[in-house]
């Protein structure tokens, strides 16, 4: 019954773009398989990741074109066919789209190939809360700090019915302190530290004026971890710059700004999230937060052995895909993973 044991218990969900008042319990999953196989980094950073992964990706033979976004999902006859980007028509037998599938199902198919995900359809899918995260480096180590930090606000329900519910941005926050260094000195020079910090924030159905308020929402938050954590932070900054749904919104081309996809309630949870293989269109797969098995780090790359499957399991017996379709895999590069 202690209001600090019960938000200890139960803001994992958080991870995953949940409200922890409202999600299922099945999200308590999270808490539990952090206890039995804990929380793993990648040395390097989440950009080690994806240049493994990019790697991969071509020593098996694929190509990556940066800096070409597709605009549209090409399809004759119910069948994927391929995508137009970069200023030209790229042909494929499968593609495999890792961008938000409500944006894609909205904006890069010919509404006339969509019974299921029409695009009024899909707008009806609640989408999940966005954030603000600040990237700041210090000429000084804080020890003190273990790699993940979680700060607590003065405020829990309070705090995510304005998140989830109002859409407003309190003036009070809670916040998720990330320092790596703790794990690996590879990511700051001798002497100096780095760290981000994460604020959940309402996504861009809010009507919030990041434009105005991104500069102070960042000051309050540097001030509040120099008197609770990290004393003398702004004398001792090298580096500070942020994002905001603005970035999850335009960059990453996310519905809403929606910093994890649709919003993992009951009826956006499990077989009820996107599918990771087109009900519309024959020949298009889907890997992503918003797809089946959910959001966050672990149930994104998930996501790809689902895709896997489907692909596979969908050819003839016998058949080999590998030397017979192109995978179409080409993405702007926010799209990366």
């Amino acid at each position: 019954k202690d209001e600090r044991l019960r938000q200890a218990l139960s803001f994992e969900p958080l991870l995953v773009g949940g409200n922890p008042v409202s999600v299922p319990g099945i999200y308590l999953l999270i808490h539990w398989l952090e206890r039995k196989w804990g929380v793993h980094y990648a040395m390097g950073g989440t950009g080690a990741l994806v240049e493994a992964l990019c790697k991969l990706f071509t020593s098996r033979g694929g190509t990556i074109r940066y800096g070409a976004p597709v605009e549209k999902v090409l399809v004759q006859n119910g069948e994927a066919k391929g995508v137009y980007a970069d200023g030209q028509e790229l042909k494929a037998d499968v593609v495999v789209c890792n961008a938000d599938p409500t944006i894609v199902y909205e904006q890069l198919i010919d509404k006339e190939h969509l019974k299921k995900n029409t695009p009024r359809a899909v707008r009806k899918k609640s989408q999940s809360m966005s954030l603000f995260v600040a990237y700041f480096g210090a000429k000084k180590q804080y020890e003190n700090l273990a790699h993940h930090t979680v700060v607590l606000g003065p405020r829990y329900q309070g705090l995510l019915k304005d998140i989830f519910q109002k859409k407003v941005l309190a003036d009070d926050f809670s916040l998720y302190l990330h320092a790596p260094c703790r794990s690996d000195r590879q990511m700051a020079p001798e002497g100096h530290d780095s760290f981000y910090v994460l604020s959940p924030v309402p996504n861009q159905k809010s009507g919030i004026d990041w434009a105005a308020r991104a500069d102070e929402y960042r000051d309050a938050i540097i001030d509040s971890l120099e008197e609770r954590l990290m004393p003398g932070l702004r004398e001792n900054l090298t580096t500070c710059f942020s994002v905001d749904p603005r970035y999850f919104e335009g960059e990453m081309r996310s519905a809403d700004g929606a910093a994890f996809g649709i919003e993992p309630k009951l009826t956006q949870s499990a077989y009820f999230r996107y599918h990771n293989r087109s009900e519309d269109i024959q020949g298009l797969y889907f890997v992503g937060a918003s797809t089946h098995p959910g959001a966050g780090m672990p149930g994104v790359i998930l996501s790809a052995k689902v895709m896997e499957r489907e692909i596979f399991g969908s050819v003839a017996e016998g058949e080999d895909l590998s030397t017979k379709a192109t995978i179409s895999n080409t993405w702007d590069s926010a799209h990366a993973v």
